[in-house]
């Protein structure tokens, strides 16, 4: 029955970030997918005050899921916190279509390769013993999409509200 156990935890973690990123509906009742897509390159790309854009978010979120899952893939860890909001400039429709398709592209990779994992991958040592074990970082991904989905879902809640406004 262990075997069954070290599957859910797999399984769970591939969920969550289902959930947030893709397709889920039970924590916030949306997920990030939905609440960019329907969103024009103009809105997504607006500045509110001093709050990041919603492109930004997109693009920071995204920096983390391709290099967690790069290194899942090839054992090296290519990010860095300073570059992680050095997203394109989003100038156009197609842009800002470029930025989703590539944040979708890569959500499915990282669901796909923790989807693969088991319980004795998800104690290993992510990187250096001061990064953790593979599960806690997924983990840490998970909370950190959950943070700026928030953010977006506030931000695009501030956009509309404007628009109504004016």
């Amino acid at each position: 029955m262990a075997l069954s156990s070290e599957m859910n935890i797999v399984n769970q973690l591939s969920n969550r970030l289902q959930e947030v990123l893709l397709d889920g509906k039970w924590v916030a009742g949306t997920n990030i997918k939905e609440q960019v897509s329907d969103l024009t390159w103009k809105e997504a790309t607006t500045k509110l005050s001093q709050l990041n854009t919603i492109a930004d978010l997109l693009f920071h979120t995204n920096y983390y899921i391709e290099g967690v899952y790069r290194f899942f893939e090839t054992g090296n860890l290519d990010i860095k916190d300073k570059y992680s909001f050095d997203g394109p400039e989003i100038t156009s429709e197609a842009d800002w279509t470029n930025l989703i398709n590539k944040f979708l592209h890569d959500s499915q990779k990282l669901i796909n390769v923790v989807n693969r994992f088991s319980n004795e991958d998800l104690n290993q040592t992510f990187v250096k013993a001061d990064y953790g074990t593979y599960l806690r970082n997924i983990n840490v991904i998970i909370e950190h999409c959950y943070y700026h989905f928030g953010q977006i879902v506030l931000i695009k809640k501030l956009l509309k509200e404007e628009k109504t406004n004016s």
